[in-house]
């Protein structure tokens, strides 16, 4: 949204696509990661041609655009209204040949399509998109229609496709004198029911999750027959992108903890809402003032939706370098903004990004493949835990991916910051799982939550403390209650976040002391993701095998997975157990860990 003072800046934006309306078919790249300063992996003489290439086009205008106020950027919607579409040099490009002859699919072409239909632009013949007038649209949204008595506008601070960003100052009420930011989108520019929806959520998702300290200020929305108004708080410091710039794309481990705990906090509070942001990037945190320890806020909830349990998004939104790979798949959640808190993460502590090409089809090949590098300079001499935090972030496997919460206890994090988990929304979820599964699951278990390592069950420990447990260390549903009720907002009502209680109701009879709690809230899946997983996996089934391993029929075993009568059990379970003594075998043990997976089983029961 781009609530700041500052001007946007003449120079090339080095982590902003330069967006193409059409991508050459010949072109069928991956090209290697490129640093902010320019360098990458070709020759230096290759690499100066290129950068003065890419600047001269910028100057042009044939990839310009604002990132001050970005909806979708990099965006196909940029080059809209430009003379002429950029296109790419003939030698400016790196080139890494696919060994087949043709590129696999391209989801860029499904964004720009997705883009056209969500903002009502209507594609005429193979040289102009103009958007549709919108005629007929209801455009009101209810809003208090006296903007103009209480503000003043001044200048615009930011520009983007859909709207501005000005400077104001209140005239009366409680905020008399003081200066705020005011986001101000044209009604003519929403030409379809979605494009007005948006506005309606953004202002819904603003009132309802305003308050967090690392969150912009919301104060109110109006309207008139022109425009929709939506006053929020001035932050005067600039983004986070000006001072990674400012720093030459580099910040000390020290300084880039210091911004990930502020970011970390603030997307697991809306995440525990129900929320996901859908466009985390550097462009949308600012700094509350100008002084170098000021707080860092969150902004531009434009994309932002309310995520219900078990629901999976599947419009593809955001921004090319921060998306994640299940988004470019079309099935993601809260997962996905963890996925672009790692790509920030990365580029703060090398001044790179990690997945990088000079066209949106080359940038989603890269995130797809999610090859990380950590060979090259600065890598070498930052910290193995700084390593291992970004890998965590940026899994490809999204169950795999820490959430914002235990990020905020890796040891990277918590060894040289004092820092206050909040409550993880994955612990409900994981938790509901537990409840659901059979006894034979629930002491596979808990055989493996006895593996745990201390900074594994750190983690566990400052969940459970968060529930505030009894005199006798146990909790039941009404813990579960209250800690929901603490930290609930209007947000978690419209996400339904509240629907985890009722997949939780056997613990209203009864209590869950720390040891069963421990095996009820790991997640086998983040597990697997680590080196030692072997390790904790063998010591498990070990323990299991002395504890809670029997003799089992595989009929007897499909029933306590919930099998349906329809599945071929004999085939989907053989390798599960030992021939010799029909107990479960390693390998069924480690399935058993995870469940059957509703994809490779059809007719599980839930």
């Amino acid at each position: 949204m781009g609530l700041c003072t500052s001007k946007a800046s003449k120079k090339p934006n080095p982590f902003t696509l330069p967006v193409q309306l059409e991508e050459p078919e010949e072109d069928l790249s991956v090209p290697t990661k490129s640093p902010i300063n320019g360098v990458d992996q070709e020759p230096k003489q290759k690499q100066n041609s290129d950068k003065k290439t890419e600047e001269k086009e910028e100057e042009k205008g044939g990839g310009k655009f604002s990132t001050l106020f970005p909806f979708y950027s990099p965006s196909p919607a940029h080059s809209l209204f430009s003379k002429k579409s950029p296109a790419p040099s003939g030698n400016s490009t790196p080139r890494k040949f696919f060994k087949k002859p043709f590129p696999p699919p391209s989801p860029a072409k499904h964004i720009q399509a997705l883009l056209a239909r969500r903002h009502g632009i209507a594609k005429t013949n193979e040289s102009n998109l103009l958007p549709e007038a919108g005629a007929g649209l209801d455009k009101g949204f209810g809003f208090s229609k006296n903007f103009s008595t209480k503000y003043e506008l001044g200048e615009a601070i930011g520009r983007g496709h859909f709207g501005h960003t000005c400077s104001a100052k209140c005239k009366k009420g409680e905020l008399k004198g003081k200066q705020v930011a005011v986001k101000v989108i044209p009604k003519a520019k929403m030409t379809t029911v979605i494009a007005i929806e948006d506005v309606r959520r953004e202002v819904k998702l603003l009132r309802a999750l305003t308050g967090h300290k690392n969150l912009v200020q919301f104060y109110d929305a109006f309207e008139d027959q022109e425009n929709v108004y939506i006053v929020m708080e001035l932050c005067e410091g600039g983004e986070l992108l000006d001072k990674i710039l400012s720093r030459g794309g580099k910040f000390t481990e020290d300084d880039a903890k210091a911004v990930m705990v502020q970011i970390l906090n603030v997307v697991a509070f809306f995440h525990l809402q129900g929320v996901v942001h859908r466009d985390l990037k550097p462009e949308n945190f600012l700094f509350a003032t100008k002084d170098e320890n000021s707080q860092l806020k969150a902004i531009d909830f434009g994309l932002s939706d309310f995520v219900k349990p078990d629901e999976r998004l599947n419009d593809i939104v955001g921004s090319a370098y921060y998306v994640a790979p299940e988004v470019l798949h079309r099935s993601y959640s809260t997962e996905a903004d963890v996925w672009s808190i790692g790509v920030i993460a990365y580029i703060l502590l090398c001044g790179s990004r990690p997945f990088w090409a000079r066209t949106e089809s080359g940038i989603f090949r890269a995130v797809l493949k999610a090859d990380l590098s950590f060979d090259e300079s600065p890598w070498p001499s930052i910290s193995s835990e700084a390593k291992d935090f970004v890998k965590r972030l940026l899994n490809k496997d999204a169950r795999k991916r820490m959430t914002a919460a235990q990020a905020l206890s890796h040891p990277w994090i918590r060894n040289c910051t004092e820092v206050k988990l909040p409550l993880d929304i994955l612990i409900f979820r994981v938790m509901r799982s537990y409840m659901r599964s059979s006894a034979l699951r629930k002491a596979a278990l808990r055989a493996l939550s006895k593996t745990l390592t201390v900074d594994e069950l750190f983690y566990l420990k400052e969940q459970f403390a968060l529930l505030e447990p009894n005199k006798n260390g146990c909790i039941g549903l009404e813990n579960i209650k209250l800690a929901l009720t603490k930290n609930s907002t209007d947000a978690m009502k419209e996400s339904r976040v509240h629907d985890y209680l009722a997949s939780l109701n056997a613990l209203q009879y009864r209590r869950m002391d720390f040891e069963e709690f421990s095996a009820a809230a790991v997640s086998v899946h983040q597990l697997e993701a680590l080196d030692r997983w072997e390790q904790h996996a063998r010591s498990a089934y070990e323990a299991f095998e002395k504890d809670g391993n029997r003799a089992i029929l595989i009929e007897e075993l499909a029933s306590e997975l919930g099998l349906s009568p329809s599945v071929p059990v004999h085939a989907v379970l053989h390798d599960w157990l030992r021939h010799t003594d029909g107990k479960l075998s390693f390998l069924g043990f480690v399935k058993l860990l995870h469940g059957v997976s509703s994809r490779a089983v059809p007719g599980k029961v839930h």
